[in-house]
């Protein structure tokens, strides 16, 4: 956001106190060389983003953030967000911080704001939804992103299914991610560094897909009026005649649907 020029594809000020880098952050070298990246950041975040603010325009009343992380949708929308319930899924451990991290800068958490920790690997995501209180009769914008790389094909299959129990009506956008052979050329090293270093933490990326691929998953649920969106399609909508040259990297796509 404030390391590139304005207009910002999106203004997110939480995020950034919520985090608090140290003096010089724009001069570290995950800043300065991964442009692109960075851009294919913000450009989903600001794509969900767009697509939950059509659906609650449109009466929707229950947003799900499938994967939250340091998402601050409900901070900087209370306006929109008071009118919503939002469901924030993540680790325990994410939530536990973002909570404390929240209170410290003075943000009130919200009756109509529900963290929803999970541990992935041993419970269920839409079990501990429901125990929440979410109203699967009520329609619903589930948006899920930075999740899929991590998991196998049989566990998006099954988040999948999961998602066909909302409500008719309801709305999904879920991010993906290409092969690498299937990259720009100039994304592959940094795509393969991530690659090595999620490895060699202990959370290796472990599923890559074609939109063909994916568009089938989809079918094959019977979901309605699926959309894709690519990174050119990103690239048209948010950074057209940018003095910088901001573009995001290609990659990653987004799977839209209805339930």
């Amino acid at each position: 956001m404030q390391a590139d020029d304005k207009p910002h594809i999106i203004e997110d000020e939480v995020g950034f106190h919520l985090i608090k880098p140290e003096k010089d952050w724009q001069e570290r070298p995950d800043m300065k060389y991964t442009k692109r990246l960075r851009a294919s950041i913000v450009a989903r975040a600001r794509f969900v983003e767009d697509v939950a603010r059509e659906q609650m325009a449109k009466g929707v009343k229950q947003y799900v953030l499938l994967g939250a992380g340091l998402d601050s949708f409900a901070q900087r929308n209370a306006q929109i967000s008071s009118q919503v319930d939002i469901y924030e899924i993540d680790q325990p451990g994410m939530l536990a911080w973002k909570e404390e991290k929240l209170t410290e800068n003075g943000y009130r958490i919200p009756n109509n704001l529900h963290f929803v920790p999970v541990d992935f690997e041993h419970s269920s995501w839409w079990d501990e939804l429901l125990n929440k209180g979410f109203d699967v009769h009520q329609k619903a914008v589930v948006s899920c992103t930075g999740v899929t790389l991590y998991l196998t094909g049989a566990a998006i299959a099954g988040t999948l299914e999961k998602m066909t129990l909302l409500a008719p009506g309801s709305t999904i956008a879920i991010a993906f991610y290409l092969p690498l052979e299937w990259l720009d050329e100039e994304d592959r090293p940094l795509m393969e560094m991530a690659i090595k270093g999620a490895a060699a933490s202990g959370t290796p990326f472990v599923s890559f897909f074609s939109t063909s691929e994916v568009v089938k998953l989809a079918e094959e649920r019977g979901f309605k009026d699926i959309q894709t969106a690519a990174t050119k399609d990103m690239a048209e909508r948010y950074f057209k005649n940018r003095a910088d040259k901001l573009i995001p990297a290609s990659g990653e796509f987004f799977l839209v649907a209805k339930v």
